[in-house]
C-alpha cells in the first residue's frame, strides 16, 4: 500500500519544500507513523498518508522558511532531474505543475496556502479532503486557495513557450556558449535578462541577482575561455522542462533552468 502511494507522497512533498533530501525525509517519517499506528487495507490509506504527509510537510516548511531568512545568498529550489515525457503535451503538463519558475514562485505563499493550492490545483484534492487535511473548515480552504492563485498569477512567469521552442533556445544557446560565439550569445539574451544562482551554502555563487544580457553573457562566455573545451554543456529534462547540466571536465558544475520568450532568454 506504501510503495503504491508513495510517488504520491514524494510529489507533494518536494512541491512543498523544494528539495529532495526533505522530501524524502518527510516521506520516511510519514511511513514511521504509519508503521507504527499499523493500519490495515479496510482503513483509507491514501487519505490518511496524504495528511500526515502534508502536515509533517506544512511543520518542516515553516522552520526552513526561518532557515532561508538567515540563508547566505538566494535560495532556489533543488531541481530535478527527471526522465523525459513522451510527448510535449505531457512535457508542458508536468512543467506547469513542478518548474522551479513555479516552486520559486509558491515561495511566497505561507506554508498552509502552500498545501491548499497543491493539494486542491495540483492533485485535484476536493475541498472536503482539503478541509480534513488541514484541519479547517472547507469555507476557509477555498479561501486559502483563492487567495493563493490570486497571489500565484501576479507573480508566475511572463511566457508560455512550448517545449520545442524551449529546446531549440537551449541548444542555440548551448551551441553558441561551446563554441565561444560571443555576438551569437548576447544575441539570444534578452537586453533585461536576469541570472540567479545558488550554491547550496557549499559552493560560491551570487549573492544577489546579475541584470544586463551584455554582464551575463560576458559570465557565460568567460567560462568558456577559461575552460576551453573542458567545459561542455548536457540537455536535459529539469522539473519538466528543457534545460543544461554544465560539466568542467568530468565534474558537475551546475544545472540550469531557463524563461525564454520563444526567441530569446529572460
Amino acid at each position: 500500500t506504501f510503495t503504491r502511494l508513495r510517488p504520491r507522497l514524494q510529489g507533494i512533498a518536494y512541491r512543498m519544500l523544494g528539495t529532495l533530501a526533505e522530501a524524502e525525509e518527510v516521506v520516511q517519517d510519514a511511513w514511521l507513523r504509519w508503521h507504527e499506528v499499523g493500519h490495515d487495507e479496510a482503513d483509507n490509506a491514501e487519505a490518511w498518508l496524504v495528511t500526515v504527509t502534508t502536515r509533517l510537510a506544512i511543520d518542516r516548511l515553516r522552520a526552513a522558511k526561518l532557515h532561508r531568512e538567515r540563508y547566505a545568498g538566494l535560495w532556489l529550489p533543488e531541481p530535478l532531474l527527471i526522465e523525459a515525457p513522451h510527448t510535449p503535451e505531457e512535457m508542458l503538463e508536468r512543467a506547469d505543475d513542478m518548474s522551479v519558475a513555479l516552486l520559486m514562485v509558491l515561495e511566497r505563499l505561507s506554508p498552509e496556502a502552500r498545501a491548499a493550492f497543491l493539494l486542491r490545483e495540483v492533485f485535484e484534492a476536493d475541498y472536503a479532503d482539503l478541509a480534513r487535511t488541514l484541519g479547517k473548515s472547507e469555507a476557509a480552504c477555498r479561501q486559502l486557495v483563492h487567495r493563493a492563485k490570486a497571489q500565484l498569477d501576479e507573480a508566475r512567469p511572463r511566457y508560455v513557450v512550448p517545449p520545442d521552442a524551449h529546446e531549440r533556445v537551449l541548444r542555440d544557446f548551448a551551441a553558441a556558449v561551446t563554441q565561444g560565439d560571443f555576438a551569437g550569445l548576447r544575441a539570444m539574451l534578452d537586453d533585461e535578462a536576469e541570472l540567479i544562482g545558488d550554491g547550496g551554502g557549499r559552493v560560491q555563487s551570487f549573492p544577489k541577482p546579475m541584470h544586463g544580457g551584455q554582464r551575463i553573457a560576458q559570465l557565460f562566455y568567460a567560462a568558456r575561455l577559461r575552460h576551453g573545451e573542458g567545459m561542455r554543456l548536457r540537455l536535459v529534462n529539469l522539473n519538466g522542462e528543457w534545460g543544461l547540466l554544465r560539466f568542467f571536465g568530468d565534474t558537475l558544475e551546475s544545472a540550469q533552468t531557463f524563461e525564454t520568450d520563444g526567441e530569446r532568454i529572460v
